[in-house]
This record gives C-alpha cells, structure tokens and sequence, in this order.
C-alpha cells in the first residue's frame, strides 16, 4: 500500500499501460501530444487576440 506522500507524487494516470495514437496517413502522434500541441495553438491564439497590460496609456 503506498505512502500518502508517495500517493502525492504519484502520476495522475497509468503510465503502465499502452500508449494510445492518433493516425494521419504517415503522421503518427500520441494523444498526449496532441493535447499538449492543442494547448500550446489555444495559448498562442489568446496571445494575439488579447490586449497586451499597460497599452491603453
């Protein structure tokens, strides 16, 4: 039985298991990229579209 301190640094999924992928033809990527490429298009996308701090002087 883990620790509770062990518990806390646990993953917040099973790394153990198969990874699951997304196919494109030839391009090849696993669903955790994906997301993570998703995430990083939505934060660049909120980047050019809101205003930047301190430019209505």
């Amino acid at each position: 039985m883990p620790t509770p301190r062990g518990r806390a640094l646990a993953a917040p999924v099973d790394l153990n298991g198969t990874g699951h992928y997304v196919h494109w033809g030839v391009i090849q990527l696993s669903v955790a990229n994906l997301l993570v490429i998703g995430v990083m298009v939505v934060v660049f996308v909120l980047a050019l579209l809101l205003p930047f701090p301190g430019s209505r002087r």
